[in-house]
C-alpha cells in the first residue's frame, strides 16, 4: 500500500520503547480483555523456543514481574515485555473499533509498530526483539547506561562536547526540556556531575544496554544477517519512522534500516510535529505506561491534540478505560458494549458476550452497515423495487368506429436475458481475476501476490476488519444474498476459497455479475 497516509490523518498510535512496560495495569487490563491472552500465547511460542521459558507465565503467574525485576533478572524477558504490551494495547483498541491512520514507534517500539502494520509476523517479532539484545551479549555487552537530561538536544550536544567522548551520543531527542544520552557507564557519571553543575536534571532510564549509541555498531551487521532470513511483508498501514524521520516505503530493506537503529538517534519530536502538521489530532500510546503520552503534551503544548494512554494505572484506576471513554465521544470507537449485550443477547452472560464482541464486534458492525446500506438503497423511492419504473396512466378507450382488422401474426422475439443474469460460460478463472484485480486495488497491493493459495492475513498482513469490508464489497458489486448466521471469515483465508464461495454463491443464488472486472 502507499507508503503515506491518506488525506485527513486524525489518530496515530504510539508504540513505546525502553521502560515501555506496566505490570500492573497488563494484569488488570487482561481480566477483561481478552486479546492480551492470545497475543501473549502467541510470544510464548518463541519465549519458550528461544530461553525455555514462556513469557506469560513470567508476567502473569505467581512472580507477577515487574519491569524492574525482569531488568535485574531477565533482560530478555523485559524487551518482549515492552514488545507485547505494545501488540495487546493495538489488539484491544482495534477489536474497540479504533483503526489509526498512522503508527509510530519509540526506539523498540518501531519494531512493534512495522509488526502491528503486517511487516513481520507476531512470532517473527519476538525472534527480531530477542536477537536485538542476543547480538549485543554476543558482543561482549555493553558497559552502559541511558540518561534523561533537562535539556534540549543542542544544549546536552554543548555538554557532551566538555566530556568529549566519541562513544558518548545523543540517543532520543524527546521534546526542547529533555534528551536522553546514552554510552558507557563510568563516562556517564561524568555527565550528569557536569550536569549537577550546570543545573540540569538527570533521571537514568530503565534499559537493560545503552541503545542508539555508536558502542553498538559492531553488533548491528550481525542483526541485519538475521532479520534478513525473515519473511518481510507489505504493510498494512502507514508507518512514521522518528529514526528514519520519513514514512517506511514497499521497496525498504527493513533488515538494513532496523540495524541502523542500533546507532542512529531517536527524533521523537521532530515525529511528532511533522505528524501533527500533517493533520493528526489523536495521538493514542500503545503500550505500558504513559511516558509517551506526557510527552506529545509537551512537544504539541498549545495546539488542540489529545494524547491518551493505554496500559498504565493512573490515580488508581486503569487508563485504558478513560481513553476509550474519550475515543467513544470523540466517534473514533464504537460504542459501549453492555447496551448491545443487553439488547441482542439479554440471556448471555456479559463476560461472554464481551469475549465475542472483542473477537468478532467489527464484523458485526460491518454486516450491518451492509445491509442497512443495501436496505436503504432498496426503500428509496418510496418502497419501489430498484430499477422498477412507475405504471403508465391509463389513457381513456376511445369510441370504436369500426374495429380495424387484425394485424398478422408475427413470431415473437427471442426473450432478452434477464437484467443481471449470470453470462453462459462465466467461469473460476475469469471471476479469480476479477475478484484478484478488486482486491489489489483495494489494498494497493500488486496482483500478482495474490496467487490462489496465499492466505491473505498470514501471509500479507490483511487484518479480519479489511476482510470483511471486502467480502463485503463483492457481495454488493456481485449481488450476493446476505450471509448465513454460520459463516465463518476465518474458513475463507485465502483468495482461492474466496473465489470458491463467490462461484457458488452466484451459481446457488443466480446473482449477477458485474459488466465489466473494474466495475
Amino acid at each position: 500500500m502507499s507508503s503515506n497516509p491518506s488525506p485527513g490523518v486524525t489518530t496515530a498510535f504510539l508504540f513505546p520503547g525502553q521502560g515501555g512496560f506496566d505490570g500492573e495495569a497488563l494484569r488488570r487490563a487482561k481480566e477483561r480483555h481478552p486479546q492480551i491472552g492470545r497475543v501473549f500465547e502467541r510470544l510464548d511460542t518463541v519465549t519458550e523456543e528461544l530461553y525455555g521459558s514462556r513469557i506469560s507465565e513470567v508476567l502473569f503467574g505467581e512472580r507477577k514481574a515487574d519491569l524492574r525485576d525482569l531488568l535485574d533478572n531477565d533482560p530478555w524477558a523485559s524487551q518482549v515485555a515492552i514488545y507485547g504490551a505494545g501488540l495487546a494495547a493495538h489488539e484491544i483498541l482495534a477489536a474497540q473499533g479504533v483503526a489509526p491512520d498512522v503508527l509510530a514507534g519509540h526506539s523498540l517500539g518501531e519494531i512493534t509498530a512495522l509488526v502491528a502494520a503486517g511487516a513481520f509476523s507476531v512470532e517473527d517479532g519476538v525472534r527480531i526483539v530477542a536477537q536485538r539484545v542476543a547480538v549485543i551479549e554476543r558482543q561482549g555487552g555493553v558497559d552502559g547506561r541511558m540518561v534523561a537530561l533537562a535539556a534540549s538536544a543542542e544544549r546536552t550536544r554543548k555538554l557532551l562536547d566538555l566530556v568529549d567522548e566519541p562513544l558518548l551520543a545523543v540517543a532520543t531527542e524527546n521534546h526542547d526540556e529533555q534528551t536522553v544520552v546514552s554510552g558507557p557507564a563510568g563516562i556517564l557519571d561524568r555527565v550528569v556531575a557536569i550536569a549537577g553543575q550546570l543545573d540540569v536534571g538527570a533521571i537514568e532510564i530503565d534499559t537493560p544496554f545503552p541503545f542508539h549509541t555508536p558502542a553498538l555498531a559492531p553488533a548491528a551487521p550481525e542483526f541485519a544477517a538475521y532479520v534478513t532470513k525473515l519473511d518481510q511483508r507489505p504493510l498494512n498501514r502507514p508507518v512514521y519512522s522518528p529514526i528514519l524521520q520519513r514514512y517506511y516505503e514497499p521497496g525498504d530493506d527493513l533488515a538494513e534500516l532496523l540495524a541502523e537503529h542500533f546507532t542512529r538517534p531517536v527524533r521523537f519530536a521532530a515525529a511528532v510535529r511533522h505528524l501533527r502538521e500533517t493533520g493528526a489530532e489523536v495521538f493514542v500510546e500503545a503500550g505500558g505506561r504513559a511516558a509517551l503520552s506526557k510527552l506529545v503534551a509537551k512537544v504539541t503544548d498549545g495546539s488542540a491534540v489529545r494524547s491518551l494512554p493505554t496500559l498504565a494505572v493512573t490515580g488508581g484506576r486503569l487508563a485504558l478505560d478513560g481513553t476509550l471513554d474519550a475515543l467513544r465521544e470523540a466517534g473514533l470507537a464504537a460504542p459501549e458494549r453492555g447496551g448491545l449485550a443487553e439488547l441482542l443477547a439479554p440471556s448471555v452472560p456479559a463476560d461472554v458476550f464481551a469475549a465475542y464482541w472483542s473477537e468478532r464486534g467489527h464484523m458485526v458492525l460491518e454486516l450491518v452497515r451492509t445491509e442497512l446500506d443495501a436496505f436503504r438503497k432498496s426503500t428509496e423511492g418510496g418502497g419501489a423495487e430498484p430499477g422498477s419504473q412507475p405504471a403508465a396512466a391509463v389513457e381513456p378507450e376511445p369510441a370504436a368506429e369500426a374495429a380495424p382488422a387484425p394485424a398478422p401474426e408475427t413470431p415473437a422475439a427471442p426473450a432478452a436475458p434477464a437484467s443481471g443474469s449470470r453470462p453462459e460460460g462465466y467461469g473460476r478463472d475469469q471471476l479469480f481475476g476479477e475478484l484478484r484485480t478488486l482486491y489489489a486495488e483495494a489494498l494497493e497491493y500488486p496482483e500478482d501476490v495474490f496467487e490462489d493459495e496465499v492466505q491473505l492475513e498470514a501471509e500479507l498482513g490483511v487484518d479480519s476488519v479489511k476482510q470483511v469490508e471486502l467480502l463485503s464489497r463483492v457481495s454488493s458489486r456481485y449481488g450476493l444474498p446476505p450471509r448465513e448466521s454460520g459463516f465463518r471469515l476465518a474458513t475463507y483465508n485465502t483468495m482461492g476459497k474466496i473465489t470458491d464461495f463467490v462461484l457458488q454463491q452466484l451459481n446457488d443464488h443466480g446473482a449477477h455479475t458485474p459488466a465489466s472486472a473494474t466495475g
